[in-house]
Protein backbone atom coordinates (compact mmCIF):
# COMPACT_ATOMS: atom_id res chain seq x y z
CA UNK A 1 0.00 0.00 0.00
CA UNK A 2 1.13 3.57 -0.48
CA UNK A 3 0.77 5.99 2.03
CA UNK A 4 1.35 9.83 1.60
CA UNK A 5 1.07 12.69 3.59
CA UNK A 6 -0.55 16.14 3.05
CA UNK A 7 0.58 18.26 5.33
CA UNK A 8 -1.53 21.69 5.66
CA UNK A 9 0.10 24.79 7.02
CA UNK A 10 -0.73 28.24 7.32
CA UNK A 11 1.11 29.02 4.21
CA UNK A 12 -0.32 26.08 1.85
CA UNK A 13 0.26 22.48 2.03
CA UNK A 14 2.20 19.79 0.29
CA UNK A 15 2.71 16.62 -0.53
CA UNK A 16 5.26 13.73 1.08
CA UNK A 17 6.43 10.58 0.98
CA UNK A 18 8.84 8.60 3.95
CA UNK A 19 10.96 6.09 1.66
CA UNK A 20 12.19 3.20 4.32
CA UNK A 21 16.26 2.96 3.74
CA UNK A 22 18.07 0.26 4.57
CA UNK A 23 18.17 -0.84 8.97
CA UNK A 24 21.75 1.56 9.36
CA UNK A 25 20.33 4.35 7.48
CA UNK A 26 17.64 6.82 7.92
CA UNK A 27 14.40 6.76 5.79
CA UNK A 28 13.88 9.85 3.71
CA UNK A 29 11.52 11.88 3.06
CA UNK A 30 10.99 13.56 -0.25
CA UNK A 31 8.19 16.38 -1.40
CA UNK A 32 5.56 14.91 -3.91
CA UNK A 33 3.70 17.06 -6.71
CA UNK A 34 -0.04 16.81 -6.40
CA UNK A 35 -0.53 15.46 -9.69
CA UNK A 36 1.56 12.40 -8.98
CA UNK A 37 -0.51 11.74 -5.54
CA UNK A 38 -3.44 11.85 -7.64
CA UNK A 39 -2.42 9.70 -9.86
CA UNK A 40 -1.72 6.56 -7.60
CA UNK A 41 -4.45 7.44 -5.68
CA UNK A 42 -7.12 6.81 -8.48
CA UNK A 43 -5.38 3.57 -9.39
CA UNK A 44 -6.00 2.46 -6.36
CA UNK A 45 -3.81 1.12 -3.26
CA UNK A 46 -3.16 4.11 -1.70
CA UNK A 47 -3.83 5.71 1.61
CA UNK A 48 -3.42 9.60 2.13
CA UNK A 49 -2.81 10.93 5.96
CA UNK A 50 -3.99 14.46 6.29
CA UNK A 51 -2.18 16.17 8.53
CA UNK A 52 -3.23 19.86 9.96
CA UNK A 53 -0.36 21.61 11.46
CA UNK A 54 -1.91 24.15 13.85
CA UNK A 55 -4.66 21.73 15.41
CA UNK A 56 -1.82 18.84 15.30
CA UNK A 57 -4.94 16.37 14.09
CA UNK A 58 -4.91 13.27 11.52
CA UNK A 59 -7.47 12.10 9.43
CA UNK A 60 -7.08 8.80 7.01
CA UNK A 61 -8.22 8.96 3.41
CA UNK A 62 -7.80 5.81 1.27
CA UNK A 63 -9.62 4.59 -1.86
CA UNK A 64 -12.64 3.22 0.38
CA UNK A 65 -13.60 6.14 1.54
CA UNK A 66 -17.15 8.92 0.97
CA UNK A 67 -16.65 11.19 -2.29
CA UNK A 68 -17.55 14.00 0.32
CA UNK A 69 -14.40 13.45 2.28
CA UNK A 70 -12.53 12.94 -0.85
CA UNK A 71 -13.31 16.17 -2.30
CA UNK A 72 -13.20 18.43 1.27
CA UNK A 73 -9.69 17.45 2.17
CA UNK A 74 -8.08 16.29 -1.28
CA UNK A 75 -9.64 18.25 -4.16
CA UNK A 76 -11.48 17.78 -6.99
CA UNK A 77 -8.04 15.85 -8.73
CA UNK A 78 -8.60 12.66 -6.64
CA UNK A 79 -12.05 12.06 -7.45
CA UNK A 80 -12.96 9.48 -10.25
Amino acid sequence: MNRYTKIIGLTGSIYVKEYEKIKHHKNKIRELNEDTVAKTFKAGNTEIMVYFEETDTEIFVDDFSDQETILKYLGKKFVG
